[in-house]
């Protein structure tokens, strides 16, 4: 070995060896971090096997043994919230010292673009950001990043909402955030995992696909999709290789290798659990109460579909963090694009249905946010009522707050002389019809054809009717892509789109 390879090699050996000594935390136990009260609080992190790691915060220490592979994990007892800020130490070979934590509420915010659409967008942006000082809410963003096996860490800190940050935030878990912060007044902590575009696959992780025949599929696609990536990069390059060889043994120049056409499925963000194990594996298991998820708009192709990859996503989550069923808060779609002369159907109103179904899963809430879109514009500016809806929600199901969280659920149906009427969950203090006369209404007979209705308030129900449908059968309502609708309820949220005929 010549020299100057022996010292390359014991300073790449010296430099190993530094490095699986040092213990190691991942980005999310960053200075400034906000750690979950009242549940037991894992931390974790990386050192040399068999070292011993001891962590200390607010009182407790906890020590653990870092294994075969350098992993080690402590859990915290309970905290209770705090806005104090102090200090956690983690102490090995090395000792690491994590500056500014407090305790409160941590919440997961995730989906696609109109989650990560930042606070520097929203309507009223100046006002919104001159106002944002709340120096113990904070937030913590993943980059978009995108791994064929589940990650342990990613690059990222957590930063303290101020006028100069906020610009920055995603805009829903900011005013989500802002809407606990004000409600429960205690530290609240947002990881923003989001990418804009994508599908609900790639949020998704192996074991769900795996462990549903239905599902399986997506992820055996994934896997051709690789091996003809394989087979192309033999195929284009093959040749070349023993090109290239002969070549240099002949002394002649290397040829120019070929250009491969083949796109690398590892590269792209819908590849199936890619987002899931770079963004979302690294988050657990971090304390969490819960999370709250803005997407489907990449998935209104497949209405159908996506009634089971939304509640199968969600028990593939709960079963990874072991936190038992958090509560998950999600937006329907804001209504966008045009609006049919007649009645219609469409994919986004079947999107929205699917939506609504998963409110069947067990500890889950929707925000509706129908009456809020814009006809051009898929981003809808006003990202605070979705914060604040979402918020109701979570006051409601975590929080205990005597609130009216939800506008009016379809519940059921009854057909009368030449009208059905309609009763709906969520009516508590009346139905209310914004702006004057009741619309997005339509009715059909045994046909099937829907046409326009008159609607009527009569306490917590409506009545619906067309003296063209003498036997009515079914009525749908807001049933479009930018429906022209007004019903809410007492409190001013406005109700879900349904239809009565029941889905294929």
């Amino acid at each position: 070995m010549t020299p100057r390879r022996y010292l390359v090699g014991l300073v790449l050996l010296l430099f190993a060896t530094t490095a699986l000594a040092d213990v190691k935390l991942p980005a999310l136990f960053s200075d400034h971090t906000v750690l979950q009260q009242g549940k037991p609080v894992p931390v974790w992190g990386g050192a040399e096997p068999g070292e011993e790691v001891t962590v200390s915060f607010a009182g407790q220490t906890q020590r653990a043994t870092a294994d075969a592979e350098g992993k080690w994990k402590v859990k915290l007892n309970p905290l209770s919230a705090s806005t104090e800020s102090r200090e956690m130490t983690v102490q090995g070979k090395n000792t690491l010292t994590v500056k500014d934590v407090l305790v409160g509420e941590v919440w997961v915010g995730s989906g696609q673009s109109n989650m990560q659409m930042s606070v520097g967008g929203v309507m009223n942006v100046e006002q919104e950001i001159a106002a944002a000082d709340y120096p113990t809410l904070r937030m913590i963003t993943v980059p978009n990043t995108i791994a064929i096996e589940p990650q342990t860490d990613f690059k990222g800190a957590w930063v303290v909402c101020s006028p100069e940050t906020v610009g920055r935030f995603s805009a829903v878990g900011y005013f989500f955030a802002r809407e606990l912060w004000e409600t429960v007044q205690v530290p609240v902590g947002i990881i923003h995992s989001s990418w804009g575009g994508t599908r609900i696959e790639p949020w998704m992780d192996e074991a769900t696909f795996k462990g549903d025949p239905a599902l399986k599929p997506i992820l055996d696609a994934r896997e051709t999709a690789m091996e003809n990536y394989a087979k192309a990069l033999y195929d284009t390059l093959g040749g070349w290789f023993s090109q290239a060889a002969e070549a240099k043994a002949a002394g002649r120049p290397l040829p120019l290798p070929p250009v491969v056409s083949a796109q690398d499925p590892r590269r792209s963000s819908q590849m199936a659990s890619g987002l899931y194990n770079a963004m979302i594996a690294p988050l657990v298991p971090y304390a969490i109460q819960g999370a709250i998820w803005y997407q489907g708009e990449s998935n209104a192709g497949d209405p159908a579909g996506y009634r089971r990859l939304f509640p199968a996503m969600i028990a593939g989550w709960r079963q990874a963090w072991g936190q038992g069923d958090f509560p998950f808060l999600f937006v329907q779609l804001a209504s966008f694009m045009g609006t049919g002369a007649e009645p219609r159907d469409t994919n986004w109103a079947r999107l929205r249905e699917a939506q609504t179904m998963t409110l069947a899963t067990p500890n889950t809430g929707m925000a509706v946010i129908i009456d809020i879109g814009m006809p051009a514009n898929i981003h809808p500016v006003n990202k605070q009522d979705v914060g604040k809806r979402l918020a109701l929600w979570a006051e409601h199901m975590v929080y205990g707050k005597d609130v009216v969280y939800s506008g009016p659920l379809y519940d059921s149906m009854k057909v009368e002389e030449g009208a059905i009427r309609i009763s709906f969950k969520h009516a508590e203090g009346g139905l209310v019809a914004k702006d004057g006369v009741l619309k997005g209404f339509a009715i059909a007979g045994e046909d099937g054809k829907f046409v326009w209705a008159e609607a009527t308030i009569e306490g917590q129900t409506v009545v619906v009717k067309n003296a063209q449908v003498p036997q009515p059968k079914a009525v749908r309502y807001a049933w479009d892509d930018y429906p022209v609708c007004n019903l809410y309820n007492a409190a001013g949220l406005p109700a879900s789109p349904f239809r009565t005929d029941m889905p294929e």
